[in-house]
């Protein structure tokens, strides 16, 4: 709105110190990240007193993991800041009538919208168990059933993989080799190191290879002659699994205090850079990837998300005075995926949400382990611990703060590699 605003004065020749600050991207995701901030580290006090107020409070089941039942009573929630940190500043400093700020703004409002149902029936189950004088057992059907969660997944995954393919404003410039003829209306012609380069639009679904020198991967490639009309079905239900999967990874990786928190924070610090240097012809150029335009603006959301993330951690940290719940866990895993898609670096997704990967890999792992083993041999055996993995380290007997911490340090590892895959292939 502020960018909009600035614009206007712009155009109607009104004059003052700092009107042309919002022109400049860099200047809007500074002040992107200092609003979601002062918002998160602000508002979260007050959020967490209400929520104690509220007794929207974390019941805990008795899984033998140290310090849990220290957590019991704990609010949770707790997502509500983020989405408010990463939603008030985007709407203050981006550019609404961009089509990428507006798929992501229905995206956090989304599955932020059935995450915080899923918590509040949560919360609704803990009440009438009080009020009836009994004592609350979590369970998991007092939220939102598992396939309706999956549900509003595949409901945002169609919507992005629809709006990416059919939307007038999604385009791609890559470089012609040689002279574009009169058919191709839309041209970019620079002059880089004294050579001219022609850059045409495309609307194909491809995506990049990292590691590799020729490093685009069309999905249509797929697909029979006869079905290569049919590529929009192919690439929506690649959209549908890769947030589905992504979202999911997310929810199971907020078991521990600050965790799934602190890993989103550095994985929206990569695509931050992804969405500014792909929005940048220059960059873009340079490096030799795909020139978007317009998704600079994502660097602003992100550097909103990044904000929020951080200023949540003031209060999730161990020991945690709140927790995210599935408000925050299923929208930050959606936004993550929604803009690995748009920046076309899906194929990046198990490298630098490795740990997302792994935490949802090892639930896999055992439940699948766990039913193989009972139903050949009578009884089910474990490959890990405890499942999701970070719970398997607490059996061991490591503390929560050093497994979240060592966690963090893995995950700075994956991102410093994916920034290496902008010139390394």
């Amino acid at each position: 709105m502020l960018y909009h605003l600035f614009e206007w004065f712009k155009q109607n020749g009104i004059n003052f110190p700092g009107r042309n600050l919002m022109e400049f991207i860099t200047f809007r995701v500074m002040m992107a990240v200092l609003l979601a901030l002062t918002i998160t580290l602000i508002f979260g006090k007050r959020l967490i007193n209400m929520l104690r107020r509220k007794l929207v409070g974390e019941s805990v089941r008795d899984l033998g993991l140290a310090g849990e039942q220290a957590k019991k009573g704990t609010p949770t929630m707790g997502g509500v800041i983020i989405i408010l940190g990463i939603l008030v500043p985007t709407l203050l400093f981006a550019r609404l009538n961009t089509v990428y700020i507006l798929l992501m703004l229905f995206a956090t409002i989304w599955l932020g919208a059935i995450g915080f149902l899923d918590d509040y029936l949560k919360l609704r189950a803990k009440r009438i168990a009080r009020e009836k004088g009994e004592a609350y057992k979590k369970q998991d059907k007092d939220g939102l059933a598992g396939w309706f969660k999956i549900f509003g997944q595949v409901v945002l995954g169609i919507t992005v993989g629809s709006v990416l393919y059919f939307n007038s404003n999604v385009k791609i410039w890559r470089e012609y080799i040689g002279t574009p003829d009169a058919a191709q209306t839309e041209v970019i012609t620079k002059t880089v190191n004294n050579r001219t380069k022609h850059f045409v639009a495309t609307k194909a679904p491809i995506t990049t290879i990292p590691f590799v020198k020729n490093h685009e991967l069309d999905y249509a490639i797929f697909l029979p002659k006869a079905l290569k009309d049919y590529a929009w079905v192919l690439y929506i239900l690649i959209v549908v699994f890769i947030i589905t999967a992504v979202s999911n990874g997310a929810n199971i990786t907020d078991g521990l205090d600050g965790l799934a928190t602190g890993t989103s924070a550095l994985i929206g610090v990569l695509l931050g850079i992804f969405a500014y240097a792909s929005g940048n012809f220059n960059f873009a150029d340079y490096l030799n990837i795909m020139y978007i335009p317009n998704l600079g603006e994502l660097s602003i959301f992100l550097a909103a998300m990044i904000g929020a993330c951080v200023g949540f951690l003031w209060y999730n940290s161990y020991p945690a005075q709140v927790f995210m719940g599935d408000t925050g866990s299923l929208t930050l895993g959606g936004i993550i995926a929604s803009i690995a898609i748009i920046v076309h670096k899906e194929l990046l997704i198990p490298i630098f949400c490795g740990v997302f990967f792994v935490e949802l890999l090892s639930v896999t792992l055992q439940v699948t382990y766990f039913k193989y083993t009972k139903k050949k041999y009578g009884e089910g055996r474990r490959i890990f611990l405890m499942s999701p993995l970070h719970h398997h380290y607490q059996k061991l007997g490591y503390h929560e703060a050093k497994i979240v911490t060592r966690f963090w340090i893995v995950q700075i590892l994956l991102v410093v590699v994916c920034i290496v895959t902008l010139k390394l292939r």
